[in-house]
């Protein structure tokens, strides 16, 4: 068997020696617009879960404006909540902060950082 030698870079078309490693490309225009597309995406989806999708699905789970409904999935967690702290529920605690927002929806802080946690999370796509 015959030794063929190694050549110790890649060859290009032309029989001249290429580097293995071009170094780090830069990001192209079209790229960064897609990551800020995705970044404002995600920002719009964040701000809209807080807005609307907290809410519904509270006042779904019986976290109303009215109150705790009766035999809700909220009644239960209530429930349960004050047979653990020994008959009452606690103010402060997750049951209370659970009706405040059924009740009030969430505070401007919270949307904005439910809207910041959206764009952190489209960022990473």
């Amino acid at each position: 068997m015959v030794a063929v030698p190694r050549r110790p870079h890649p060859v290009n078309d032309m029989g001249e020696e290429s580097s293995p490693d071009p170094g780090p490309q830069k990001a192209s225009p079209l790229y960064k617009m897609v990551g800020i597309l995705a970044t404002t995406l995600g920002a719009g989806i964040g701000f809209g879960v807080a807005a609307v999708g907290v809410p519904v699905v509270l006042g779904a789970a019986g976290f109303t404006a009215a109150g705790i409904a009766v035999g809700s999935v909220a009644a239960k967690i209530m429930s349960a909540a004050a047979i653990a702290n020994g008959g009452g529920v606690a103010a402060g605690g997750t049951v209370a902060v659970l009706q405040s927002v059924g009740a009030a929806g969430l505070s401007a802080a919270a949307k904005t950082g439910m809207a910041a946690a959206g764009a952190a999370l489209f960022a990473l796509i």
